[in-house]
């Protein structure tokens, strides 16, 4: 379902956004901060009944799409470009948990957290790559930011599929950036640590005082997306500290790394 576009005051131009896992967490404060600074957004997740809610606090249109089924994006992404044919903005925010080590997990839930948290960052901007490309030849460029995770670049044993999907949506976005050089579309990667949010709540979960104490919520990480496109920044870790120097060590001394994650973990029962 898409609610109508609203028109922007004065005829001017609005730009476009369109955010993934828009109903809760970063992707909901996202989009209201976008909102706020004059962006037009279409709000992409699977409830729709958050979704309109969101829409009709800022103004934006609905998208009901499961991000991880390509062909449903494919129908999603032409419903939004036969309205928005220009797309200033591309948030590939949408993404799911899978707590467990690879010996616990289900393998369903390996599958889905693939499907979700790497391919449907894939689907989205294969699917709205028309419209970036639109915006760009106007001359003031386009953006894809993919929300990874610091578990992008750190391997977390506890949420090992979970870590496995962040690593390949990281690739997939430093690949990305090199294969767009030149085309006026800057792709960016956000890394937050963790964030307090109603599918990730972290401080309820985590067995670490240490850990919990570096805990964020969704708004800081709003501010890192708007500083990313505004500043051209192509990898932001947020908060920078302790998460950047930790990811810095898992390529320098992934053992040592390695065993610091083996002594973290979730309390029991945490899903």
């Amino acid at each position: 379902m898409a609610t109508a576009p609203t028109d922007p005051p004065n005829g001017a131009a609005r730009r476009v956004a369109v955010v993934t896992g828009a109903s809760s967490g970063i992707g909901e404060a996202t989009a209201r901060l976008l909102a706020r600074k004059g962006w037009h957004c279409v709000l992409v997740a699977r409830r729709e009944d958050r979704l309109l809610e969101i829409a009709a606090e800022t103004g934006a249109e609905v998208e009901v799409c499961d991000v991880g089924d390509r062909e449903a994006v494919d129908v999603m992404a032409a419903r939004v470009l036969e309205r928005h044919p220009a797309i200033d903005l591309l948030l590939n925010n949408a993404g799911m948990p899978a707590r467990g080590t690879f010996l616990t997990v289900d393998p369903e839930l390996v599958e889905r957290v693939i499907d979700v948290n790497y391919l449907g960052g894939v689907w989205c901007t294969r699917a709205f790559l028309p419209g970036l490309r639109w915006a760009a030849s106007g001359g003031s460029g386009a953006h894809v930011v993919n929300m990874i995770s610091v578990a992008g670049t750190v391997a977390f044993a506890p949420a090992g599929a979970y870590a496995a999907s962040k690593h390949a949506q990281l690739a997939f976005s430093r690949s990305l950036a090199s294969a767009l050089s030149g085309s006026g579309i800057a792709v960016h990667a956000v890394l937050p640590g963790f964030v307090e949010t109603e599918g990730f709540p972290q401080k309820g979960v985590l067995k670490s005082r240490l850990l919990g104490r570096f805990v964020i919520q969704p708004p800081r990480v709003a501010e890192a997306v708007l500083t990313a496109v505004e500043k051209g920044r192509r990898e932001v870790t947020v908060p920078w500290f302790p998460y950047r120097p930790i990811s810095v060590l898992q390529a320098l001394v992934p053992g040592v790394v390695g065993r610091f994650a083996g002594m973290s973990d979730y309390r029991p029962g945490s899903v």
